[in-house]
């Protein structure tokens, strides 16, 4: 009879069901799901009216890099740049990977209300001579997952990507990180398809429509600074697409007064009244 309840408790703990830690890389319960990242972009492509009007690929990274959620906003998967796909997941894990919160902050270093990079602020600092020069080719894409099928579930909730890291990144409009309550960072939105100063504008929008812009602050929450708020003096909009690139006498690449600049883009419009940041709490 004991031997009996020894084997019975043996295959009880066997077969108990793991603990979800909190430390889990596919751990996606803070991020929207793929039905909430669709109806985001869907109404983020309604609104905006620069660039070329065209359909778009959205995905969101948790803050592992982990893919939670990849959308489209045509009718199926042919109705916007296939190639985009890919791309918006990049400037996803982009966004993840050089944005910060206040917990960057402990024994005397680090940002002490975090730092928000668009994936539009890197464009200058990455060219030739930048300070980053070279980031861009660092990071590369897992390509065995990015373009796994089938085809057909690509941008749909069982999109092979999903639960996998796309890796890779990508020094253009269209990339956030996505800030929950508290200021809290919890990953990054990448979106693709039109010129990239109108990725930049509607990767904003779809942001702002799933609530994970708290960057503003609020009580005794600071709010997270960025390129636009530290050099262009707008602490509504601390990350948002800068154009101050001019031209560079000496030939190559324009300068950016902030070296933070993106150029422009064929129609060109919209980012100074894109909705402001929520407040942090």
């Amino acid at each position: 009879m004991k031997s009996t309840m020894k084997f019975i408790l043996l295959l009880a703990i066997v077969f108990m069901p793991l603990p979800a830690f909190a430390g889990n890389d596919n751990d996606c319960k803070d991020l929207p799901s793929h039905g909430a990242l669709k109806a985001a972009l869907d109404a983020a492509v309604a609104a905006e009216t620069s660039g070329l009007n065209f359909h778009m690929w959205a995905t969101v990274v948790n803050r592992d890099g982990v893919v939670c959620a990849i959308a489209f906003s045509g009718t199926d998967r042919g109705a916007q740049w296939p190639g985009s796909r890919v791309i918006s997941a990049q400037k996803a894990s982009t966004a993840n990977s050089f944005n910060l919160d206040r917990s960057s902050s402990s024994n005397g270093s680090g940002a002490a209300a975090g730092l928000a990079l668009s994936t539009a602020n890197l464009y200058s600092a990455v060219q030739p001579g930048g300070s980053l020069f070279g980031l861009q080719e660092s990071n590369p894409v897992a390509t065995a997952d990015a373009y796994k099928g089938p085809s057909e579930n690509f941008g749909q909730a069982n999109d092979p990507l999903v639960g996998e890291k796309s890796g890779g990144v990508n020094v253009f409009g269209g990339g956030l990180g996505l800030y929950a309550l508290g200021a809290n960072l919890v990953g990054g939105v990448g979106v693709s398809g039109d010129t990239s100063c109108a990725d930049h504008n509607i990767a904003w929008r779809v942001r702002n429509l799933l609530n994970l812009d708290r960057m503003a602050a609020s009580g005794s929450t600071p709010g997270v600074p960025g390129p636009a708020s530290l050099f262009a003096g707008d602490v509504t909009h601390p990350d948002n697409i800068i154009f101050d690139i001019v031209p560079n006498p000496a030939g190559g690449t324009g300068n950016s007064a902030t070296g933070f600049g993106h150029p422009t883009c064929l129609n060109t419009s919209g980012s100074a009244t894109l909705p402001a940041v929520r407040p942090a709490q």
